[in-house]
């Protein structure tokens, strides 16, 4: 990293002109601005890359077999979700996001473009309309960064640290937000019981300090929650905010949590017509109701009917753009951010395409889908499902009382052509259908999982109710 190097493209890189930087930063090195990083996430070695090829062609066959590697989600029985998730993408979604005028801008967002702004416009009315609020950003970089956004604008508004985690959080999301709002918040993690919010605890820990209790629902394995009404509520009278992040897959038939008290829901829209891939498209989104102390607290762009330099006229464009860093600079209260506005086209075409009573069938379909497997793998003789909470989409399985790892049923079944789930503990595995799984894939699931039970040694070691509830809760 700090090997004197000159770029042959990079002016940056000559070393003058890097320890010209150095000076004006007040740093020794560059390794300075590293600090941060945890020394076993770094590499400490150089790349692993081959040497210089002669022409391009070779380069392409190079990149051709390394991506002839993978294998998708298409290609094999998935189900797989835990954060990026398979659902149908109708084919009009491409062809409209393929189109020149949408696809070519930097993030599908030019910033003289009223046909692209108003297309914004109609997927933050769409969104709006599905989640019962008012005001819905141009999606952020991610899910994560909309929910760490939104914890971050409830720490301004509000003037405190603390902020209780009521529900069980993706590992990946949770480690984002953290570093994200580190600085000014201090998370709190309030254990669940039976999958969803522990009421009694979190009003136990509520106080004059807390700026804000965070839910995830569906969680991270899937499970809905419940009470947010009634802890909304106590929350309101302790002064806090609620902040909701969620997934606007299932809201057809799931009541918003706006309309049970949340004041700031966020998200993801890869659900909504952006494919899963190798990781999934992902654009974020944060929602408030229409009350100038959140919407001067939202630090992405919002699109809706402005003003013309034309006396009368009004167009569509950016609606109280002096919040922003992009007039602020570096005094804006947080930087607007990577936006994901091709993304926000897509889901907008989705959604327009899909019309309230198709999310209804969808949610519909997504919700009996889940309790047909939840009871087809918990009728397996040592399968038990890990809690009793109604889930959309996604639920664990603990295998331990059929002789079985978590690990050992992905390997097993993986060379029978089936990801089974995410391993998330020794014994815990999480599985996630779609309107994309049909009855007859959860069968086969089902079938293969009861065999590597019927399979497993019965000598091995016997396994309490206790192990179980131990790495259920862990």
């Amino acid at each position: 990293m700090n090997q004197p190097f000159t770029h042959p493209y990079l002016p940056n890189t000559a070393p003058d002109v890097k320890q010209a930087m150095l000076d004006a930063t007040g740093a020794a090195s560059v390794a300075e601005f590293y600090a941060d990083v945890p020394d076993e996430l770094r590499l400490s070695r150089p790349l692993d890359l081959p040497a210089p090829f002669p022409a391009e062609q070779d380069l392409a066959r190079h990149v051709r077999g390394l991506l002839a590697k993978n294998r998708s989600t298409e290609d094999r029985l998935s189900f797989l979700g835990h954060g990026t998730y398979q659902h149908y993408v109708p084919a009009v979604v491409d062809e409209v996001i393929n189109r020149s005028e949408f696809l070519t801008a930097y993030a599908g967002e030019p910033y003289e473009d009223h046909g692209r702004f108003q297309a914004l416009f109609q997927y933050q009315s769409l969104m709006a309309e599905l989640l019962a609020m008012d005001v819905v950003n141009v999606p952020t970089y991610d899910g994560y960064q909309a929910t760490a956004t939104g914890l971050a604008m409830a720490g301004r508004i509000t003037g405190r640290r603390r902020v209780l985690v009521a529900s069980d959080v993706l590992p990946a999301k949770y480690s984002k937000v953290a570093d994200f709002v580190r600085v000014h918040l201090d998370l709190e993690h309030v254990p669940t019981v039976n999958g969803t919010a522990d009421a009694a605890a979190i009003a136990a820990r509520l106080g004059t300090d807390v700026a804000a209790v965070w839910f995830e629902t569906p969680s991270a394995t899937g499970a809905v929650e419940t009470a947010l009404r009634a802890i909304s509520d106590l929350a309101h009278e302790a002064g806090a905010i609620v902040v909701v992040g969620t997934d606007p897959i299932g809201y057809g038939v799931l009541t918003p949590p706006a309309e049970q008290g949340a004041d700031i829901v966020t998200g993801d829209i890869q659900s909504l017509g952006l494919h899963q891939w190798y990781g999934g498209a992902h654009g974020g989104f944060i929602a408030v109701a229409d009350d100038p102390t959140f919407i001067m607290e939202m630090p992405s762009r919002l699109f809706g009917l402005a003003t013309t330099d034309v006396p009368g006229e009004v167009g569509f464009g950016d609606v109280a753009y002096e919040r922003t860093s992009f007039a602020q600079r570096e005094e804006g209260k947080e930087w607007v951010g990577t936006a994901a506005a091709l993304w926000g086209i897509a889901a907008g075409v989705y959604l327009a395409l899909m019309g309230p009573q198709g999310m209804a069938d969808l949610g519909e379909l997504l919700l009996a889908r889940t309790r047909y497997a939840q009871q087809r793998l918990a009728a397996i003789p040592g399968v038990v499902l890990a809690d009793g909470a109604l889930h959309l989409r996604e639920f664990t399985v603990n295998v331990a009382r059929a002789g079985l790892t978590a690990q050992g049923v992905v390997e097993a079944l993986r060379r029978d052509g089936i990801e089974p789930g995410v391993v998330v503990g020794e014994h815990t595995l999480l599985v996630c259908v779609t309107e994309l799984t049909s009855q007859a894939d959860i069968d086969r699931l089902a079938a293969s999982l009861a065999g590597l039970a019927t399979a497993a040694d019965a000598s091995t070691t016997p396994v309490t109710t206790a192990t179980i509830l131990e790495e259920q809760n862990a």
